[in-house]
């Protein structure tokens, strides 16, 4: 089946995310416009207006009621998904780089860049309590002195947050006290997306040292490792099979210089158990940014540096596909 090809955005796609049911697929670029469109034809439903730089990141939660996004424009906000009216305006003093609802979706986190004199945190807030929206006072700030985080998603039950940082670390964040509860390093360079596995067990980081690493999320104990040639910008665990999608290419400033073949603008499909690629998928003009597999695992979307969000759907022998032993 042909890709569905969403044509929303006018710079790069920075990340996309599916609500819990699929129906909704949701992408900020940093062209400071946050889409919505139904996954299933690619139909835009309509667009959050406000930000005034380039969208890092997005994250709606459990029941599609609100959507969260950080930007460039120093500031987090929280939208009503159905009608686009923006509910919250959180303003930091350096760009939100990731951000997140905990599974109930009364407590969101966000982390800051470390830029312009200005520290990197992580912030937590209680949705339930206004007085902290009102006067944009966190419960919990976590200065990250050392390294900045890159990427970070809550773990199961909400009790933490899984945090990669700069320097290829991954920490364990208590969401009540802010401590570190746990500290693993894997990879060697920047970590540039963490994804979590459908039943939050497992946690996926995609790294610039060329690999992506599988983690279990409680203990942060390192599964799996796949190779590739080039940074990683982002890895998706399949929610149905054992299967990881990767996307990457090289840095933008190389991309120029050499063609799409070369540059290897594919996604790159790995099974997760024998760590082996097993098969490739074209169409990006471009680095892909960010993979996300829908929550029913029977497609899967991306989106590059070229600006375009493609939705493509498994053909049905791809789900009978496993490795001779």
């Amino acid at each position: 089946m042909k890709p569905i090809l969403l044509q929303g955005h006018e710079r790069s796609i920075t990340q996309i995310k599916y609500n819990r049911e699929g129906d909704l697929l949701f992408s900020v670029a940093k062209d400071t416009v946050v889409n919505v469109w139904y996954s299933v034809n690619g139909e835009r439903l309509g667009t959050y207006n406000g930000h005034t730089g380039a969208v890092w990141c997005v994250d709606v939660d459990w029941d599609t009621k609100n959507v969260l996004t950080g930007s460039a424009d120093n500031s987090c906000r929280l939208w009503d998904c159905e009608t686009g009216k923006q509910l919250a305006f959180l303003k930091t003093s350096s760009a939100v780089r990731t951000c997140g609802f905990d599974f109930s979706g009364n407590i969101i986190m966000f982390s800051t860049d470390k830029q312009m004199g200005y520290q990197c945190y992580l912030n937590f807030f209680d949705l339930r309590d206004p007085s902290q929206i009102e006067d944009n006072t966190p419960y919990v700030s976590v200065p990250c002195s050392e390294s900045k985080v890159t990427s970070a998603v809550w773990g199961p039950l909400g009790e933490f947050v899984i945090a990669g940082h700069e320097n290829g670390e991954i920490n364990q964040f208590s969401a009540k006290s802010g401590e570190v509860l746990k500290n693993v390093k894997e990879h060697t360079k920047q970590i540039n997306d963490i994804q979590t596995s459908m039943d939050l067990t497992m946690v996926i980081t995609a790294s610039k040292d060329n690999s992506a690493k599988l983690f279990d999320s409680t203990s942060l104990d390192h599964i799996k490792t796949f190779k590739t040639e080039r940074p990683v910008n982002s890895a998706a665990i399949s929610p149905i099979m054992d299967h990881v999608v990767m996307g990457g290419g090289q840095e933008a400033m190389e991309v120029t210089t050499t063609s799409t073949r070369i540059g290897k603008f594919e996604a790159r499909f790995f099974h997760a158990a024998f760590e082996e690629e097993f098969g490739r998928v074209k169409g990006h003009f471009g680095p892909i940014n960010c993979v996300a597999f829908h929550p029913d695992g029977k497609s899967y979307s991306s989106g590059g540096e070229d600006g375009y969000v493609r939705i493509h759907y498994f053909d049905p022998q791809y789900f009978e596909y496993e490795f001779e032993v």
